[in-house]
């Protein structure tokens, strides 16, 4: 959006995230597994993929890039992610096989929010829900591909939530505020994320997620991460500090872009076993065992 360094919050999300360091712990640990549960469902690894949008052909291929990474995260077994879309695209990403979350704009036409989580439900989306931070832009409310955004009510969520049977998962979310409104409306998961810098100084996803993690506790919301992504050292702070996963976004890109599906694969497989040796190094054996007690932080 044209920030000055000083106010580029991706640059101060990553300045924060490679201040936390890790301490070893060798004797008795094991090998470690990346396995994880989540919303009821086993998955490779606790890590996602991002909710995409607009990528079209790479390289001449005939699958969109948002094809390829959703096979990418079927044959993988890791939950999909897809951003703004039109109904024919989703319906050839669920084609894939891919467990599939579709993240619905904030439109102004309410009826395009419905219609479009209807379809998700009624074509076999494992979740849906909405991306909040595309809500304003510079000159009041967003408008995105021609489309213009709007605000959302803790009520018009709350709709959204009632009208499917699906779980809802809000995008977008970054304070505890938010969070409890959207555990108090029934939604089953947030996003931690600042959509990429879209707010200057916005608070890093990972300084904030532990104040997060705490006001939810003993709510049944499940936590993911994302901005900045790009290890498994990323994902392990993600996890230490109270995510449940988190979701690789621009780091996937190059591979995408080269390599399609296997170079997805490539990268998340990296990511993965990057996770897998912090873990063994920091005496866990398995992801729900993670904590914070081998952080330490420099700053």
């Amino acid at each position: 959006m044209g920030y000055n360094r000083t106010d580029d919050a991706n640059i101060i999300n990553k300045r924060y995230m490679d201040s936390i360091l890790f301490e070893e712990r060798l004797v008795g640990s094991v090998a470690a597994d990346t396995e994880t549960e989540f919303l009821g469902e086993r998955f490779s690894m606790p890590i996602f993929m991002p909710a995409f949008s607009h990528l079209n052909n790479f390289g001449g291929r005939s699958l969109t890039g948002l094809e390829e990474y959703s096979l990418a995260a079927k044959e993988l077994n890791v939950l999909n992610f897809v951003g703004m879309v039109e109904n024919d695209m989703f319906e050839k990403i669920v084609a894939t096989g891919a467990k599939t979350v579709r993240i619905v704009k904030p439109y102004a036409d309410n009826g395009k929010v419905r219609d479009q989580m209807q379809f998700a439900e009624f074509n076999g989306a494992f979740g849906i829900g909405m991306d909040i931070d595309h809500i304003f832009g510079m000159n009041g409310y967003d408008i995105c591909m021609g489309e213009k955004m709007t605000a959302q009510s803790a009520d018009m969520l709350r709709s959204y939530v009632e009208a499917s049977k699906l779980p809802f998962i809000v995008k977008g979310v970054l304070s505890v505020r938010d969070a409890l409104l959207c555990a108090d409306i029934g939604v089953k998961a947030i996003i931690v994320s600042h959509h990429h810098g879209r707010l200057p100084y916005a608070v890093p996803p990972m300084m904030i997620l532990p104040e997060i993690k705490e006001a939810l506790k003993g709510r049944d919301v499940r936590i993911i991460v994302d901005c900045g992504i790009a290890s498994g050292s990323d994902v392990y702070k993600a996890i230490a500090l109270g995510a449940d996963a988190a979701a690789v976004g621009r780091g996937m890109l190059p591979y995408l872009e080269k390599d399609g599906t296997e170079g997805v694969k490539s990268c998340f497989g990296h990511i993965r076993d990057e996770l897998r040796y912090v873990m063994s190094f920091t005496g866990f054996s398995k992801v729900s065992d993670i904590d914070d007690s081998a952080l330490r932080f420099t700053r």
